[in-house]
Order: structure tokens, then C-alpha cells, then sequence
């Protein structure tokens, strides 16, 4: 069987794509790479996702939410030429200018640059949302309550599935009074290292669109979590408060109501977010993950110490490590030892 920069580069032949300079673009916490590729007759600069079938990756997804979003006329990036069987795809280039970077740059840029991508937001939700699964209740307590599995190394003990399943209980419990609401599209991964700024478009489409595929129904606040209590960058919070004000005064949403779900959907995105860097260091081996996990966990307090989740916060605290010196470096020293799960 040919390798895969072989197969991409019969990818871009047979898509007029010939002879361009191809470069590194960017990796994931998935077995996704990009590649930018430039100096192409007749083309603009364009870029090469690489997503191998054979290490759990599908495109079928990304085209589907793509051309969902582009539809709605929001910036999700054109897709060029497509190979579904192998896992290529030729996307629209939209730049360099990640949130992430213009932040870094200049802070002062932060306020409207959040407020354009929760303008973003209110336009999805205005939206009929495409046929995707639901991000019920159930499955969000599952998949929080793995934390015990994974960040508090608790996997394949009788005292860590008990922690579990507790945990799983009262995360539902404070998410089911928001059951209803679960009606809008969700892209999962809204944060400022998927977000790019395109200032020339208007309205919406001014903020490009990355990293999508696993969009699911959901609650109209959990984006936004995504977006304020990021786990790689410290959003400010003038900027949290302002931006939360912002999207329940555009959405016409009950603010004490919609303040306690933006809670609950905090406490779940963040229990989710410890099992996931501690899997990706402990099953594949991507041990940087580690180093995000304190920040993840100050989210976490931060909004369990809210009203109303006085039996979750002893739930967690009762099933989760505080992520200490000691525990982080343990989970750095099992970086990789556990390649089946």
C-alpha cells in the first residue's frame, strides 16, 4: 500500500494541484495533520487535511458540518476536492490570524474579538440545525464521570467504578433541568485556537471556523463554555463577563436560568476535558496535554462553587485528585503505558 505522502500527493495531482509547496501547517489532539499548500498556477493557497481511515478518522463529518455552516453563511472553510477513502480533503486557506495569536499580540483585541464570535453563535442557534446526534444528558454525565478512569487513574478498580458511577449520577442530575433546552447546534471545540479573524467579511462570517466535525444537538451555552473557560489560553474576566452578559441580552434568555446551565455545562466540559488530556497522555502518548490540566481544573471549581451544586462539588471531590505536583507527575510518568484504551 502506498504511505500516506504518497496518496497526498496523488491527492493533489489529480486535483490541479500539482508541484505545489507543501508545508507542515498544524497537528491536533486528534491523528489529524494539515498542510498548507502554496505556489500553485492558477490557485490560491489551500490546505491539505490528512485523516487516515486506519487510525479512527473520517471526513464524512467535516464536509457535512462545512457545507451546513457555509449554508448559514458562516465561515466554515470551502472544500476544494475531497477523497473520502483515504481521508484527504483540499480546504479553503483562511489564514493565520488564530483569536489564540491575535491575543497573544495585543489583549486589547480580545473584547470584540469575543463578542464577533458569540455573534457567531447566536446566528447558529437562530438556524435549523442539521440532522446530528444529540449531546444528551446521559451521555455528557458518561463521558464527565470517565475523569475517574482516566485523571484520577482510577480504570479497572472496584473503588474507581463506584466513584464513577456516583459522579455519572449527580452530573446528570444537574444537567437534567436543562433537558428541554437541548435544541441547537453544537461545534464541541470553540475556542481560540479554532477561531480565525477574517475582518474584511461581515457580520458572522468575520470569524472563520476550524476544528468542527464532531458537532452535536446541544445546549445553547455549551459553545460558549467552550469559548470563555478555555483550558489552553486565560480569557479574561472582564471579557467572560461581559461576552455571558452579551449573549443572554442577544438571546432573550432568562439570565438567573441561563447562568445556572451555563454552570452545569462548565462542570461537564471540564470533567471531560481532565479525562481527555489525561488519556492523551496516558494512551497516546502526548504527555503536553498534562501541563493544561490546572487550568482546566480551576474552571471546574469556579463554577462549582455557583448555587445549586453543592452535592456535585462533593461528588467530585470526593472521585478527583486535586492536580497537584505529585499527581500530574504521575500521570507524566505513565505517559504512553496504556495502549489499549
Amino acid at each position: 500500500m502506498p504511505d500516506r505522502q504518497t496518496l497526498a500527493t496523488h491527492f493533489l495531482d489529480a486535483n490541479g494541484w500539482r508541484n505545489g509547496t507543501v508545508t507542515l501547517l498544524a497537528g491536533d489532539a486528534s491523528n489529524r495533520k494539515y498542510f498548507r499548500v502554496r505556489d500553485v498556477d492558477g490557485h490560491p493557497n489551500a490546505v491539505l487535511m490528512d485523516a487516515p481511515e486506519d487510525r479512527g478518522e473520517d471526513v464524512r463529518p467535516f464536509i457535512d458540518i462545512a457545507n451546513a455552516l457555509i449554508a448559514q453563511d458562516l465561515s466554515a472553510p470551502q472544500i476544494y476536492a475531497q477523497d473520502i477513502a483515504n481521508g484527504f480533503l483540499l480546504l479553503e486557506d483562511l489564514g493565520d490570524d488564530l483569536f489564540s495569536t491575535i491575543c497573544a499580540r495585543d489583549g486589547s483585541q480580545e473584547p470584540t474579538l469575543y463578542r464577533a464570535a458569540t455573534d457567531v453563535l447566536i446566528a447558529l442557534h437562530a438556524a435549523a440545525p442539521p440532522q446530528l446526534e444529540t449531546y444528551t444528558p446521559t451521555l455528557m454525565a458518561d463521558l464527565a464521570a470517565q475523569s475517574v478512569d482516566w485523571y484520577a487513574l482510577g480504570r479497572e478498580t472496584s473503588e474507581g467504578s463506584d466513584k464513577r458511577a456516583i459522579l455519572k449520577s449527580a452530573i446528570e442530575d444537574a444537567l437534567r433541568p436543562s433537558a428541554d433546552e437541548f435544541t441547537v447546534t453544537i461545534l464541541r471545540d470553540y475556542h481560540a485556537q479554532n477561531l480565525l479573524w477574517l475582518p474584511e467579511r461581515n457580520g458572522p462570517a468575520r470569524v472563520g471556523l476550524l476544528d468542527f466535525q464532531d458537532a452535536m444537538i446541544g445546549h445553547p451555552t455549551y459553545d460558549l463554555v467552550s469559548l470563555l473557560q478555555d483550558a489552553r489560553r486565560d480569557v479574561s474576566q472582564q471579557t467572560q463577563a461581559a461576552t455571558l452578559d452579551y449573549f443572554i441580552s442577544e438571546s432573550g434568555f432568562d439570565p438567573q436560568h441561563t447562568r445556572q446551565a451555563y454552570a452545569a455545562m462548565g462542570i461537564q466540559r471540564n470533567l471531560r476535558i481532565l479525562m481527555v488530556f489525561a488519556r492523551l497522555s496516558l494512551h497516546f502518548g502526548k504527555m503536553e496535554y498534562v501541563d493544561l490540566i490546572p487550568r482546566t481544573w480551576a474552571h471546574l471549581q469556579n463554577n462549582l462553587a455557583q448555587p445549586g451544586f453543592e452535592a456535585l462539588q462533593d461528588a467530585v471531590m470526593q472521585a478527583l485528585p486535586e492536580p497537584t505536583e505529585t499527581h500530574l507527575m504521575e500521570l507524566k510518568e505513565k505517559c504512553g503505558t496504556h495502549p489499549t484504551r
